[in-house]
Protein backbone atom coordinates (compact mmCIF):
# COMPACT_ATOMS: atom_id res chain seq x y z
CA UNK A 1 0.00 0.00 0.00
CA UNK A 2 1.37 3.42 -0.92
CA UNK A 3 2.01 6.13 1.67
CA UNK A 4 -0.78 8.25 0.20
CA UNK A 5 -3.35 5.47 0.34
CA UNK A 6 -2.30 4.58 3.89
CA UNK A 7 -2.84 8.14 5.12
CA UNK A 8 -5.59 8.45 7.71
CA UNK A 9 -7.65 11.69 7.61
CA UNK A 10 -6.70 13.87 10.57
CA UNK A 11 -10.22 13.85 12.00
CA UNK A 12 -9.90 10.08 12.58
CA UNK A 13 -6.53 10.20 14.31
CA UNK A 14 -6.76 9.48 18.02
CA UNK A 15 -4.54 11.31 20.48
CA UNK A 16 -3.23 8.73 22.93
CA UNK A 17 -2.51 9.54 26.57
CA UNK A 18 1.22 9.08 25.96
CA UNK A 19 1.13 11.49 22.99
CA UNK A 20 -0.91 13.99 24.98
CA UNK A 21 1.66 13.93 27.80
CA UNK A 22 4.47 14.56 25.31
CA UNK A 23 2.69 17.57 23.83
CA UNK A 24 1.69 18.81 27.31
CA UNK A 25 5.33 18.84 28.38
CA UNK A 26 6.54 20.40 25.13
CA UNK A 27 4.15 23.36 25.29
CA UNK A 28 4.85 23.81 28.99
CA UNK A 29 8.60 23.85 28.37
CA UNK A 30 8.26 26.28 25.46
CA UNK A 31 5.78 28.84 26.77
CA UNK A 32 4.74 27.73 30.26
CA UNK A 33 1.16 26.95 29.22
CA UNK A 34 -0.74 24.41 31.31
CA UNK A 35 -2.84 21.90 29.37
CA UNK A 36 -4.84 19.84 31.89
CA UNK A 37 -6.53 16.61 30.76
CA UNK A 38 -9.78 18.49 30.11
CA UNK A 39 -7.95 20.33 27.31
CA UNK A 40 -7.15 17.14 25.42
CA UNK A 41 -10.10 17.45 22.96
CA UNK A 42 -9.19 21.11 22.35
CA UNK A 43 -5.57 20.21 21.63
CA UNK A 44 -6.62 17.43 19.28
CA UNK A 45 -9.12 19.64 17.48
CA UNK A 46 -6.73 22.54 16.96
CA UNK A 47 -3.80 20.45 15.75
CA UNK A 48 -5.75 18.02 13.55
CA UNK A 49 -5.57 20.32 10.50
CA UNK A 50 -1.80 20.50 10.82
CA UNK A 51 -1.52 16.72 10.74
CA UNK A 52 -3.72 16.70 7.65
CA UNK A 53 -1.68 19.44 5.95
CA UNK A 54 1.56 17.59 6.66
CA UNK A 55 0.06 14.20 5.76
CA UNK A 56 0.95 12.68 9.12
CA UNK A 57 -0.67 9.61 10.62
CA UNK A 58 -0.09 10.21 14.33
CA UNK A 59 0.48 12.92 16.92
CA UNK A 60 3.75 11.21 17.84
CA UNK A 61 4.96 11.82 14.30
CA UNK A 62 3.94 15.48 14.66
CA UNK A 63 5.68 15.75 18.03
CA UNK A 64 8.85 14.29 16.54
CA UNK A 65 8.83 17.12 13.99
CA UNK A 66 8.21 19.83 16.59
CA UNK A 67 11.29 18.91 18.62
CA UNK A 68 13.69 19.15 15.67
CA UNK A 69 15.50 22.20 14.36
CA UNK A 70 13.69 21.75 11.05
CA UNK A 71 10.39 21.91 12.91
CA UNK A 72 10.98 25.34 14.47
CA UNK A 73 8.52 27.10 12.17
CA UNK A 74 5.90 24.38 12.70
CA UNK A 75 6.36 24.77 16.46
CA UNK A 76 5.49 28.46 16.11
CA UNK A 77 2.33 27.48 14.22
CA UNK A 78 1.39 24.92 16.86
CA UNK A 79 1.91 27.43 19.70
CA UNK A 80 -0.27 29.92 17.88
CA UNK A 81 -3.02 27.35 17.47
CA UNK A 82 -3.15 26.33 21.12
CA UNK A 83 -2.91 29.79 22.68
CA UNK A 84 -5.98 31.97 23.20
CA UNK A 85 -6.11 35.40 21.56
CA UNK A 86 -9.53 36.66 22.66
CA UNK A 87 -9.34 40.41 23.13
CA UNK A 88 -10.94 43.67 22.05
CA UNK A 89 -10.39 47.43 22.29
CA UNK A 90 -10.87 49.08 25.70
CA UNK A 91 -11.30 45.73 27.42
CA UNK A 92 -11.67 46.16 31.21
CA UNK A 93 -12.03 49.95 30.85
CA UNK A 94 -11.40 50.67 34.55
CA UNK A 95 -7.69 50.27 33.86
CA UNK A 96 -7.72 52.86 31.10
CA UNK A 97 -9.79 55.22 33.25
CA UNK A 98 -7.21 54.84 36.02
CA UNK A 99 -4.39 55.54 33.58
CA UNK A 100 -6.12 58.67 32.31
CA UNK A 101 -7.32 60.04 35.64
CA UNK A 102 -4.67 58.92 38.13
CA UNK A 103 -1.40 58.03 36.43
CA UNK A 104 -1.00 60.50 33.59
CA UNK A 105 -1.55 63.57 35.79
CA UNK A 106 1.24 62.32 38.06
CA UNK A 107 3.71 62.00 35.17
CA UNK A 108 2.63 65.13 33.29
CA UNK A 109 6.09 66.67 33.64
CA UNK A 110 8.00 63.44 33.04
CA UNK A 111 10.28 63.50 30.00
CA UNK A 112 9.02 60.18 28.59
CA UNK A 113 6.39 57.55 29.38
CA UNK A 114 6.87 53.94 28.28
CA UNK A 115 4.15 51.28 28.38
CA UNK A 116 4.44 47.53 27.80
CA UNK A 117 1.49 45.43 26.67
CA UNK A 118 3.02 42.17 27.86
CA UNK A 119 0.66 39.76 26.14
CA UNK A 120 -0.50 41.91 23.27
CA UNK A 121 -2.15 39.26 21.10
CA UNK A 122 -3.52 40.89 17.92
CA UNK A 123 -2.82 44.40 19.20
CA UNK A 124 -6.12 45.72 20.54
CA UNK A 125 -4.71 46.47 23.99
CA UNK A 126 -1.56 48.14 22.63
CA UNK A 127 -3.54 50.33 20.23
CA UNK A 128 -6.00 51.24 22.99
CA UNK A 129 -3.04 52.47 25.05
CA UNK A 130 -1.67 54.38 22.07
CA UNK A 131 -5.00 56.12 21.47
CA UNK A 132 -5.24 57.17 25.09
CA UNK A 133 -1.62 58.35 25.31
CA UNK A 134 -1.79 60.28 22.07
CA UNK A 135 -4.99 61.98 23.19
CA UNK A 136 -3.87 62.82 26.73
CA UNK A 137 -0.06 62.79 26.66
CA UNK A 138 1.03 64.24 23.30
CA UNK A 139 3.03 66.24 22.38
CA UNK A 140 5.16 64.95 25.27
CA UNK A 141 7.01 61.74 24.32
CA UNK A 142 5.41 58.35 24.89
CA UNK A 143 5.83 54.83 23.49
CA UNK A 144 4.01 51.51 23.54
CA UNK A 145 5.65 48.11 23.09
CA UNK A 146 3.53 45.00 22.56
CA UNK A 147 4.96 41.50 22.88
CA UNK A 148 3.50 38.06 22.30
CA UNK A 149 4.82 34.54 21.96
CA UNK A 150 2.90 34.06 18.70
CA UNK A 151 4.54 35.47 15.59
CA UNK A 152 1.28 35.08 13.67
CA UNK A 153 -0.69 37.39 15.96
CA UNK A 154 2.16 39.92 15.97
CA UNK A 155 2.05 40.04 12.18
CA UNK A 156 -1.69 40.63 12.38
CA UNK A 157 -1.24 43.32 15.04
CA UNK A 158 1.20 45.31 12.91
CA UNK A 159 -1.41 45.58 10.15
CA UNK A 160 -3.87 47.26 12.50
CA UNK A 161 -6.86 45.86 10.59
CA UNK A 162 -9.82 44.62 12.66
CA UNK A 163 -13.37 43.40 12.18
CA UNK A 164 -15.95 45.97 13.29
CA UNK A 165 -17.00 43.97 16.34
CA UNK A 166 -13.56 44.30 17.93
CA UNK A 167 -14.06 48.05 18.10
CA UNK A 168 -17.53 48.16 19.65
CA UNK A 169 -16.16 49.48 22.96
CA UNK A 170 -14.05 52.27 21.45
CA UNK A 171 -15.45 55.64 22.63
CA UNK A 172 -16.79 57.63 19.72
CA UNK A 173 -14.25 60.46 19.97
CA UNK A 174 -11.36 57.96 19.84
CA UNK A 175 -12.96 56.07 16.98
CA UNK A 176 -13.48 59.24 14.95
CA UNK A 177 -9.89 60.36 15.54
CA UNK A 178 -7.93 57.13 15.13
CA UNK A 179 -9.97 54.62 13.09
CA UNK A 180 -10.61 54.42 9.35
CA UNK A 181 -13.78 52.67 8.20
CA UNK A 182 -13.21 49.95 5.60
CA UNK A 183 -14.70 50.33 2.14
CA UNK A 184 -15.52 47.85 -0.67
CA UNK A 185 -13.61 44.61 -0.02
CA UNK A 186 -12.76 45.88 3.48
CA UNK A 187 -16.39 46.57 4.36
CA UNK A 188 -17.05 45.31 7.88
CA UNK A 189 -13.50 46.17 8.97
CA UNK A 190 -11.73 49.22 10.31
CA UNK A 191 -8.04 50.15 10.40
CA UNK A 192 -6.04 52.03 13.00
CA UNK A 193 -4.71 55.15 11.29
CA UNK A 194 -1.11 54.95 10.07
CA UNK A 195 0.51 57.56 12.32
CA UNK A 196 -0.69 55.74 15.41
CA UNK A 197 0.30 52.31 14.04
CA UNK A 198 3.81 53.58 13.44
CA UNK A 199 4.15 54.59 17.08
CA UNK A 200 3.44 51.10 18.43
CA UNK A 201 6.23 48.53 18.30
CA UNK A 202 5.35 44.82 18.27
CA UNK A 203 8.07 42.34 19.20
CA UNK A 204 8.27 38.59 19.92
CA UNK A 205 8.39 37.87 23.63
CA UNK A 206 8.15 34.83 25.90
CA UNK A 207 7.09 35.82 29.40
CA UNK A 208 8.72 32.75 30.91
CA UNK A 209 12.12 34.10 29.81
CA UNK A 210 13.97 37.26 30.94
CA UNK A 211 13.71 40.18 28.53
CA UNK A 212 16.37 42.79 29.40
CA UNK A 213 16.44 43.92 25.77
CA UNK A 214 13.06 45.60 26.29
CA UNK A 215 14.42 48.10 28.78
CA UNK A 216 12.38 49.64 31.60
CA UNK A 217 8.74 50.72 31.61
CA UNK A 218 6.59 53.14 33.56
CA UNK A 219 3.51 50.94 33.16
CA UNK A 220 3.06 47.25 32.34
CA UNK A 221 -0.24 45.59 31.46
CA UNK A 222 -0.11 41.85 32.17
CA UNK A 223 -3.78 41.12 31.80
CA UNK A 224 -5.65 37.83 31.41
CA UNK A 225 -2.52 35.76 30.95
CA UNK A 226 -1.49 34.59 34.45
CA UNK A 227 -4.56 32.34 34.57
CA UNK A 228 -2.90 30.07 32.00
CA UNK A 229 0.12 29.30 34.21
CA UNK A 230 0.60 27.10 37.26
CA UNK A 231 1.81 28.74 40.47
CA UNK A 232 5.56 28.21 39.95
CA UNK A 233 5.41 29.47 36.36
CA UNK A 234 3.26 32.41 37.44
CA UNK A 235 5.97 33.39 39.91
CA UNK A 236 8.63 33.18 37.20
CA UNK A 237 6.55 35.35 34.85
CA UNK A 238 5.92 37.93 37.58
CA UNK A 239 9.62 38.05 38.40
CA UNK A 240 10.55 38.73 34.78
CA UNK A 241 7.82 41.35 34.40
CA UNK A 242 8.68 43.16 37.62
CA UNK A 243 12.29 43.40 36.48
CA UNK A 244 11.03 45.58 33.60
CA UNK A 245 9.13 48.07 35.80
CA UNK A 246 10.86 51.27 36.85
CA UNK A 247 10.83 52.27 40.51
CA UNK A 248 7.53 54.10 40.93
CA UNK A 249 6.05 52.30 37.93
CA UNK A 250 2.66 50.57 37.74
CA UNK A 251 1.46 47.02 37.01
CA UNK A 252 -2.06 46.09 35.92
CA UNK A 253 -3.32 42.50 35.82
CA UNK A 254 -6.70 41.15 34.72
CA UNK A 255 -9.68 41.74 37.02
CA UNK A 256 -10.13 37.98 37.40
CA UNK A 257 -6.50 37.37 38.36
CA UNK A 258 -5.64 39.94 41.05
CA UNK A 259 -2.54 38.78 42.86
CA UNK A 260 -3.64 36.94 46.01
CA UNK A 261 -0.37 37.76 47.72
CA UNK A 262 1.36 40.67 46.03
CA UNK A 263 5.17 40.58 46.10
CA UNK A 264 6.49 42.51 49.09
CA UNK A 265 7.91 45.24 46.86
CA UNK A 266 4.52 45.97 45.25
CA UNK A 267 1.89 48.27 46.71
CA UNK A 268 -1.73 47.53 45.80
CA UNK A 269 -3.55 50.72 44.79
CA UNK A 270 -6.83 49.21 43.64
CA UNK A 271 -8.12 45.76 42.64
CA UNK A 272 -5.73 44.47 39.95
CA UNK A 273 -3.58 47.66 40.03
CA UNK A 274 -0.18 47.73 41.74
CA UNK A 275 2.77 50.08 42.02
CA UNK A 276 6.45 49.48 42.56
CA UNK A 277 7.67 51.85 45.32
CA UNK A 278 10.24 54.50 44.43
CA UNK A 279 12.60 52.88 46.95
Amino acid sequence: MSQASAFIPARQIALSEAEFRLLQQLFFDQVGIQLPPVKKPLLCGRLAKRLAALQMNSYKQYYNLLVTREGARELEIAIDLITTHETYFFREPQHFNYLEQKILPQVAQQADFRVWSAASSTGEEAYTLAMLLDMHRSPKPWSVVGTDVSLAVLESARKGLFVEGRGDKIPQHYRKRYCLKGQERYAGYFMVERELRERVEFRPGNLTKPSPELGQFDLVLLRNVLIYFDVPTKQVVLKHVLERIKPGGWLMVGHSESLQTAPSHLEQLAPSIYRRPLR
